[in-house]
């Protein structure tokens, strides 16, 4: 398709954008070391064309690194990356950031200051060796798919973060590259625009078809945004899948903590219990659990489980509730917060549990409640 052509629903895209659906990502083993500082330890992961990875995790946790040894912007020991079946790196090949046929998108935006929207996106073109009407063109279309057609004489300093960022993304898919890489973009920005911001780089990513590789700290963009996450930690990749999986299976407590809100109970004296566990609550309570790592689940020993918070229901008095799993319990304090209400409620045994819903409240402060869940939302972990 050429930038005149117009898809099937009255839009139009770049034409080699249409060709990064025939690109993928392979990254295997990457290992990258700092001295005796270990940053990143045999990363690997495999993007299908089209989709978006979400690399998350906390500070030093190797995200950032992976994501430039990907960009060439830094040599990893050992390992290998190969895009769209062309090799990256691997033991004998090393291409330079310039001929990788990737763009990306930086935290800092990073716009010549003193070039305009319009020069910021046409210099890649130049360098490449556009005439200057396909330039033209091209910006001009791109302006258009990212709402900033009326900008391409300003100035980065006269724009807003938020425009910023929408030329930042414009100038990185202006030369149509195989696959985008995202560094934070979205950190700098307040939090209302930042989502905002978060949809439109989604939608944008999935019309064009582009492969992308973002990193964030934030579990509301991994989730919202990706095909796949990968949660690292410690320079390694502890769990990858689909954002339902890594939020309703995780694996281990740091998971279960980093995505989202939960609750990390310790259950005594588990047993099997047809197809999941049994196990007893510091206060004596008995639940069940149905999924996760059943099969470590020691008999008679000790398991943690996770409850998320929102999976909880709550009702004043003893018989409220319906769920395979039900607890009487008492509130200690609450907390609206807009669109939830927060219920910190004591359990006995020195057990408080977090509770989410919607408004209106379902209890006040030092109400007896009941609060129900199912087994097979409560997660037995593998730690």
């Amino acid at each position: 398709m050429t930038p005149s052509e117009n898809k099937a629903d009255g839009s139009s895209s770049p034409g080699a954008l249409s060709r990064a659906s025939g690109v993928d990502l392979r990254v295997a083993g990457l290992r990258k070391s700092y001295g005796s500082v270990v940053a990143v330890h045999d990363v690997g992961f495999e993007l299908p064309a089209g989709q978006m990875i979400s690399l998350i995790g906390p500070s030093g946790c190797g995200k950032t690194t992976t994501l430039r040894m990907i960009a060439g912007l830094e040599q990893p020991d050992i390992g290998s990356i190969v895009a769209g079946g062309r090799v990256l790196v691997d033991d004998e090949t090393r291409l330079p950031p310039e001929q990788r046929d990737l763009g990306m998108v930086f935290q800092s935006y990073a716009l010549w200051p003193h070039m305009t929207v319009f020069d910021n996106l046409a210099y890649g073109l130049k360098r490449r060796g556009h005439a200057r009407e396909a330039i033209a063109a091209k910006v001009a279309e791109v302006l258009r798919i990212v709402g900033m057609s009326q900008y391409g004489e300003r100035f980065p300093g006269q724009l807003s973060g938020g425009q910023q960022q929408r030329v930042a993304l414009s100038r990185a898919i202006a030369t149509e590259p195989g696959i985008l890489l995202f560094d934070e973009p979205l950190s700098n920005l307040d939090a209302v625009l930042r989502e905002q911001m978060r949809f439109e780089i989604r939608s944008l990513q999935q019309r064009l078809g582009i492969t992308g590789v973002y990193v964030t700290h934030s579990q509301d963009e991994a989730l919202a945004m990706s095909d796949q996450i990968a949660v690292m930690r410690d320079g390694r990749i502890v769990q990858i899948g689909k954002p339902a999986d890594i939020y309703g299976r995780p694996v281990t407590r740091f998971v279960a903590a980093f995505i989202g809100l939960t609750n990390i109970v310790e259950l005594r004296a588990v047993a099997a219990d047809g197809n999941g566990i049994a196990g007893s609550l510091p206060g004596g309570a008995t639940i069940q659990a149905r999924v996760g790592a059943i099969a470590a689940a020691p008999s008679g020993g000790t398991v943690a489980v996770s409850i998320r918070p929102v999976e909880i229901a709550i009702g004043r008095g003893a018989g409220a509730g319906t769920g395979d799993n039900r607890l009487a319990g008492r509130v200690r304090t609450t907390a609206f917060t807009g669109g939830l209400i927060d219920y910190f409620v004591d359990v006995g045994g020195g057990l408080e549990l977090r509770v989410q819903t919607t408004p209106p409240a379902a209890a006040e402060p030092g109400d007896d409640v009941t609060l129900s869940f199912a087994a097979d939302r409560t997660v037995v972990l593998a730690d």
